[in-house]
This record gives C-alpha cells, sequence and structure tokens, in this order.
C-alpha cells in the first residue's frame, strides 16, 4: 500500500493497477483541492470512516452511468410529470452535503462516511467550481438531492440522500437529462448499488472505465455556477 505525504507539493498517485484485489491504492495525504482534483482525473476517490486515515480507492470493477442508459420507470415518470417537486442546481451545496452525511431513513442512528473534513473539501470544491449539488424541494423544504464533482465531460457522483418518496430518483433524473444535453460523457457511480442499478447504472471494467474517462477529460467542461436548461425534456 502506498502512502502518500501531506505535506508534500506532489500529489501525484502511483498507476491505479497497483491497487489491492478490493480497490484501495493509498492511504494518507489531504483533501486539498489540487490532490482532489487529481484523483478524480486518474479514476480515484477518498472514501473512509470518521477516525481513519484518508483512504483512496480505484476499485475493479466501477459503477458507471451513461446518460442515454438512464431508466426512469413509470411510477418515476409519474411523479416527474406531477409537479410534485421543484428541483435546482447548486442552490444549496452545504445543506445537500449536511443531509448526506446525516443519518438515513433506513438506518436512523447512524451516520455515513462523510466527515467534517470531506465536507469542507467538498465545499472547496464548490466555491472553485468543480463541486455540485441537485436539490429536490417539496415546497420550501428540502427533501432530496445529491452532489459530485465535474470535470470536463465527466461528473463523479458522491452522495445522494432522500426524505421523501422518489426524491433523490428525482433529482439524479434531472441532473442527467442535462448533463446529457451538455454533452457530458458519464456519471461515476463509484461502487454498484441495487438502486442505482434500477436507474440504469452498470459496471465496467476498469480499463473500460479509465478509457471512458480519458475521453470524457478531454472536453472543456463547465465550471462555475449550474442552472438547468429553462426547457429540459426529461421524459
Amino acid at each position: 500500500m502506498f502512502v502518500l505525504n501531506p505535506n508534500s507539493s506532489d500529489v501525484r498517485f502511483p498507476p491505479v493497477d497497483l491497487a489491492s484485489p478490493e480497490g484501495l491504492l493509498a492511504i494518507g495525504g489531504d483533501l486539498r483541492a489540487e490532490r482532489l482534483l487529481e484523483a478524480y482525473r486518474c479514476g480515484i476517490f477518498p472514501w473512509y470512516n470518521d477516525g481513519q486515515p484518508i483512504l483512496w480507492w480505484s476499485p475493479d470493477p466501477r459503477a458507471v452511468l451513461l446518460p442515454h442508459k438512464l431508466k426512469i420507470s413509470r411510477s418515476l415518470r409519474k411523479v416527474l410529470r406531477g409537479g410534485r417537486y421543484t428541483v435546482t442546481l447548486d442552490r444549496a451545496f452545504s445543506a445537500v452535503v449536511a443531509a448526506c452525511a446525516g443519518p438515513r431513513r433506513a438506518n436512523p442512528g447512524g451516520g455515513t462516511w462523510i466527515t467534517p473534513e470531506m465536507s469542507e473539501a467538498y465545499g472547496r470544491l464548490h466555491e472553485q467550481g468543480h463541486g455540485h449539488s441537485v436539490e429536490t424541494w417539496r415546497g420550501d423544504e428540502l427533501v432530496g438531492g445529491l452532489y459530485g464533482v465535474a470535470l470536463g465531460g465527466a461528473f463523479f457522483g458522491e452522495s445522494m440522500f432522500s426524505h421523501a418518496s422518489d426524491a433523490s430518483k428525482v433529482a439524479l433524473a434531472h441532473l442527467v437529462r442535462q448533463l446529457e444535453q451538455w454533452g457530458f460523457r458519464f456519471i461515476d457511480c463509484q461502487l454498484p448499488t441495487l438502486h442505482l442499478e434500477s436507474l440504469g447504472a452498470e459496471t465496467i471494467r476498469r480499463r473500460h472505465y479509465l478509457a471512458l474517462l480519458e475521453s470524457a477529460l478531454r472536453l472543456p467542461g463547465r465550471t462555475g455556477s449550474w442552472r438547468f436548461d429553462t426547457h429540459l425534456a426529461l421524459v
């Protein structure tokens, strides 16, 4: 396992094919913006629990969602057309991250892997125009959303939450349709889950993922605060 020096100005990572069978590549370092962005460019992401050192991962296989493969079920289609929720971009980034870090409905007594240090780090990426959030509102109440990082034509999803029926799915559907309009190549879902697979995510080998990432990073990208297109077609 490779150990990263948090005091070094060198933010490079070892080759990802040196990761363990579970995908663990390196330990240590820090969450400064330069290192985080370099990690994403290399197909690496941080994932660790409070009290642990920073762990850097590049799993094989990798979960991705190609925008044109988004699956919208009949019930979700009905919700999207029903106007139950309002969805925004980059309106409440800190609130979305805080909600993602809080207890889940399925596990009300526990939290998540999003540490205060990590929340601050992604807040800095948001200030630099790389971190983005999607918010699902029921009136003035934030009931769902997600956040992640955008580089070139790739969006790296970090976490989502839902405090109301289908609220996170609504956020994801809006984001995917907008990214498709903007020419993004894929959404990185990191690890496969049944929830994401139900929405069209698939697992691919790391070498395929890295080729897809390399192609996406050639695109110019969109930094700064995002807004949805006025006439975004969802279904």
